[in-house]
């Protein structure tokens, strides 16, 4: 029994890693999958409410894909106006970071050729133009996105029924069970990290605006996306504009001081007391997971696949807690508060 058991031990490891090899394989196709999926867990309440509304399935469908290829077509359109803007001013940014770079290090015996060796400023500009031509590469994604949630969405008001006629009915109900707890979940979790994310790029933006840190919409917008990615987002959304008040107002380094003080005092305020407040415990997730989905996920797809790491291993935990044997993992990736509390009573 037990030789059995390090058997499907070592199976599991090797399904695990050929699973991995398989969804970095084929990044093209699941990845624009699991994009429409979870989108498809935010939209499927407002294609309901139009059904009950006796508006038509297709046409809220198509409805709802318009706004979100509007919404990702401006976006696009932005982001490339503003990455070609700070590419054209990025010489000068460069020319003052070699200047604060230089009275940093004045005192160091550095050859008198080494910082025009180093030229990063055209490496720095030829990058900015190969990030905006690339733009164009994820519109082609976006049309992949929108192909798999219309199906999603054209098929999910019968997918309940399909379950009921494919198991048994206690099969059914737990499978119901595990798809409805999925979509309440992920819906609530994306609806107000939206909206949590949306109130931190705003204040982010005044708040460089009042220091007059140039391309401020542009770190406001910056600030919004890496929101979604758990910990370290708001970490990397709050160092590019600190170095750029730095570079911009050098020798004064006020500027520079106050755009940290309020930059760090909106993401302690937005990430540990607005936020859990109004979150709460509710994905019950433990950190250790987090963190560990976030490395997994952002190695596995890069950006995208941070932003996408919570939705997932929530799901995951879902699963785990509607299975009876796999209930042991579920605990394991929970964040034990609800658990310490029901043992002190």
């Amino acid at each position: 029994m037990d030789r059995f058991k390090v058997i499907i031990v070592l199976v599991s490891i090797l399904a695990l890693v050929a699973s991995g090899v398989v969804l970095k394989a084929a990044k093209g196709v699941i990845l624009p999958f699991v994009i429409a999926l979870l989108l498809s867990y935010m939209f499927g309440p407002l294609v309901r409410y139009t059904e009950k509304k006796k508006i038509p399935n297709f046409v809220a469908i198509l409805l709802v894909l318009a706004i979100f290829t509007g919404f990702c077509y401006l976006g696009v359109i932005f982001i490339n106006t503003r990455i070609t803007a700070f590419a054209q001013a990025s010489p000068r940014y460069y020319d003052q970071l070699i200047q604060l770079a230089k009275s940093f290090t004045s005192s160091v015996p550095l050859p008198p050729d080494f910082w025009s060796d180093i030229n990063w400023g055209e490496r720095l500009g030829r990058y900015l133009l190969s990030l905006s031509g690339s733009l164009v590469s994820l519109l082609s994604n976006v049309v992949l996105v929108l192909i798999f949630l219309f199906f999603l969405l054209s098929g999910a008001p019968y997918f309940k029924y399909k379950i009921r006629k494919a198991f048994s009915e206690d099969n059914a109900r737990t499978i119901g069970t595990i798809t409805e707890s999925i979509s309440i979940e992920i819906s609530r979790y994306l609806t107000m990290q939206f909206f949590i994310s949306l109130v931190t790029g705003v204040l982010v933006w005044l708040a460089l605006t009042v220091t007059k840190v140039d391309f401020a919409i542009t770190w406001g917008v910056f600030a919004f996306i890496l929101n979604f990615i758990p910990t370290i987002g708001s970490i990397l959304a709050t160092i590019p504009p600190i170095l750029l008040a730095l570079v911009q107002f050098y020798p004064d380094f006020g500027p520079a001081v106050l755009a940290t003080i309020l930059l760090f005092s909106i993401q302690q305020i937005m990430g540990n007391i607005i936020s859990p407040k109004i979150m709460g415990d509710e994905l019950n997730l433990s950190p250790t997971v987090i963190l560990l989905s976030l490395l997994f996920w952002g190695w596995l797809w890069g950006v995208v696949g941070a932003l996408l790491s919570v939705p997932i291993v929530s799901a995951m935990k879902i699963v785990c807690e509607n299975v009876s044997s796999l209930h042991v993992v579920s605990v394991m990736m929970g964040s034990g508060k609800s658990y310490r509390k029901e043992f002190e009573k």
